[in-house]
C-alpha cells in the first residue's frame, strides 16, 4: 500500500472516531433531559423552591392563645411559649411589648423563676418608660423573694431579693407595687436577721462570746424592726455579762425595756443584770443606744 493511501485511511479512521463521539455526547445529553423531569429536577426544585411550610401568626391570635391557655387551661408553660412566639415573629409590634410582660407573668405563674426573671428584666431594659415597668421589676423582686431558703442556708438569694425590692420603692414609689415590696422587704430582712441569730445562738452554745455579740449586734445595728431584736438584746446582755463588760449589759437590757417592757426576754435581762447586782442602765454612747435613736425608738 502506497504511503498516501495509508494516509488517506487513517484520516478516516480519526474523522469516523471524531463522529462517533459526538454521536455519544449527544445521546447522553438527550439522556439526560427525561431524567431532569425525574428525580434530578425535583431535587433542584427543592433547592432552589420558596419554602412556604412556615407562615406567621398574627400577633393578636397568638397572644390571645396565650390567654386562653393560661387563664382557662392553666398551663402557664405552654403560654409562655405562645407569647415569646409573638416577640418572635412580630419583634418590633405593641403585642411583642405586651407579650414580654406576659411571658414574665406567665412563667413566674409556673414556678419558672430564672425566665421569669430573664423576661422581665429584658422588658425592664426595652422599655423602662413603659407604665408595666414597675411589675415588671416587681415579678424580678418576687421571684428572687419566693426562692428565700431558710436560715440554716446560704442566704444569697435573700440579698437579692432585698436589692430588688428595694429597686422597686426606689423607681416607682408611688406605684401599687410598692406597697407590696415594703412588706417583703420585711420579710426578707427579718430572715437574715433570723440567719444572723442562728449563728450567734450556735456560738453562745460553745461559749465563744466574742463571735456571738458580733452576731447579735448585727440584728441590733442592722435589723431593728424585725421580731428578732429582742432576743438579740437579751443575748447581748447575757453574753456581756458573761465576759464582764457590765456596763453593755446594763445598756442592752435598758433598751430592750425601754422599747419592749412586756417582752418576756426584758424578763429574763433584767433577771440577769440584777443578779450580777446592778440595775439596767443606759449608756447613750454605747452602739446599741446610738442605734436605736437613729431609728427613733431609743
Amino acid at each position: 500500500m502506497s504511503a498516501q493511501r495509508m494516509m488517506r485511511e487513517l484520516r478516516g479512521v480519526s474523522a469516523g472516531a471524531a463522529v462517533r463521539r459526538l454521536r455519544l455526547a449527544a445521546s447522553l445529553i438527550a439522556l439526560a433531559v427525561p431524567l431532569s423531569g425525574c428525580g434530578t429536577g425535583a431535587l433542584w426544585d427543592k433547592f432552589f423552591a420558596k419554602d412556604d411550610t412556615f407562615v406567621d401568626e398574627p400577633a393578636d391570635k397568638l397572644y390571645n392563645e396565650g390567654l386562653y391557655l393560661m387563664n382557662q387551661r392553666k398551663d402557664s408553660k405552654a403560654a409562655s411559649k405562645k407569647f415569646e412566639e409573638v416577640d418572635r415573629q412580630h419583634p418590633y409590634s405593641d403585642w411583642a411589648r405586651k407579650s414580654l410582660l406576659m411571658s414574665a407573668y406567665a412563667y413566674y405563674n409556673a414556678g419558672d423563676y430564672d425566665n421569669c426573671i430573664g423576661s422581665a428584666t429584658r422588658y425592664v431594659t426595652l422599655h423602662p418608660g413603659s407604665p408595666d415597668a414597675a411589675y415588671a421589676q416587681y415579678l424580678i423582686a418576687a421571684s428572687h423573694y419566693d426562692q428565700i431558703p431558710d436560715v440554716t442556708r446560704d442566704q444569697g438569694r435573700t440579698e437579692k431579693a432585698i436589692a430588688a425590692l428595694e429597686e422597686v420603692v426606689r423607681k416607682y414609689p408611688t406605684s401599687e407595687y410598692a406597697v407590696s415590696a415594703k412588706a417583703k422587704l420585711e420579710g426578707a430582712r427579718d430572715q437574715l436577721a433570723g440567719r444572723e441569730m442562728n449563728v450567734g445562738r450556735y456560738y453562745m452554745e460553745k461559749r465563744d462570746y466574742t463571735a456571738a455579740i458580733n452576731r447579735f449586734k448585727t440584728v441590733v445595728t442592722q435589723y431593728q424592726t424585725t421580731r428578732h431584736v429582742e432576743e438579740a438584746l437579751a443575748r447581748l446582755t447575757e453574753a456581756y455579762m458573761a465576759i464582764g463588760i457590765v456596763s453593755e449589759a446594763q445598756t442592752a437590757a435598758a433598751v430592750l425595756g425601754h422599747n419592749f417592757p412586756d417582752s418576756r426576754w426584758y424578763k429574763d435581762a433584767y433577771n440577769l443584770v440584777k443578779s450580777g447586782g446592778v440595775e439596767p442602765s443606759e449608756n447613750t454612747g454605747s452602739y446599741i443606744s446610738k442605734a436605736f435613736k437613729k431609728l427613733g425608738l431609743g
